[in-house]
This record gives C-alpha cells, sequence and structure tokens, in this order.
C-alpha cells in the first residue's frame, strides 16, 4: 500500500480471525481499542448499501497518548491512531495503519515528532506480527 498518510499489509486469513490478530497485536504494544467501528454494517443498516467487510479499529497507547495531550492539548484531535480491517475486491484482507509521522507534522513541533517516530515503530512491529 502506497499512500501518504499510513502504511499497511495483506494479511491471510478470515476477516474476523484477522481483526483478533490484529487487535492482540496491538495489546502488545501497549496499545487498546477504543473504538470499533463496523463500516460495512452501518452502511448497510443506515444506506442499505452492502459492501465488503470494513472495521476501523480505533487505537489508544495512554502513556503515549498522554504523553502528546501534555505537549500539545489540542492533539487530541488527531488521535487516537486507526487500524483499517477491510476486505478488498479480490476478496484479500488488507490492514492498514495510519501513519502517525505523516499525521503528527501538522502539529509541528520537535517533542511530537519524537513520539510520532515512537508511534510508527510500533505500529509496524504490530505490522509484523500479524
Amino acid at each position: 500500500m502506497t499512500i501518504s498518510y499510513g502504511f499497511g499489509t495483506e494479511v491471510a486469513g478470515g476477516f474476523d480471525a484477522v481483526v483478533g490478530r490484529v487487535i492482540e497485536a496491538l495489546k502488545q504494544e501497549g496499545f487498546g481499542v477504543l473504538t470499533d467501528i463496523d463500516v460495512a454494517a452501518t452502511l448497510e443498516k443506515k444506506l442499505n448499501q452492502k459492501m465488503p467487510p470494513y472495521r476501523i479499529l480505533g487505537a489508544c497507547n495512554p502513556p503515549l497518548a498522554h504523553r502528546a495531550i501534555m505537549a500539545e492539548p489540542s492533539i487530541g484531535l488527531l488521535l487516537p491512531c486507526n487500524v483499517v480491517v477491510r476486505e478488498d475486491a479480490a476478496g484479500k484482507i488488507q490492514v492498514e495503519f495510519m501513519d502517525p509521522d505523516a499525521v503528527l507534522k501538522l502539529v509541528d513541533r520537535p517533542e511530537i515528532a519524537e513520539l510520532a517516530r515512537e508511534v510508527r515503530q510500533r505500529l509496524e512491529r504490530v505490522m509484523n506480527n500479524i
């Protein structure tokens, strides 16, 4: 996947199993899932539109979030770190991570840039462990 605001990988396995693996790998890096948005179910219910499975997990590492908020109180507008698990048109499961380096550049503060690098390293380890 090549987009300026994220990175990801294709993961073998069933959709629900991959979601479980992602949540467990996030936990191993100190992240909890604060939100779990089932986009496909919501669009079917609200718009009567079917789409392949698509979930947005709002991941948060409390110590890192605390550091960020203490350095820049309004940074909550850019949190949590979103992780998308989706089935693509070919039936493959894609797992995509918001790139904290790209998103947190908006803040333009050295201490936030350092924190963004640490968060990205953790998310890359999550990606490599699913």
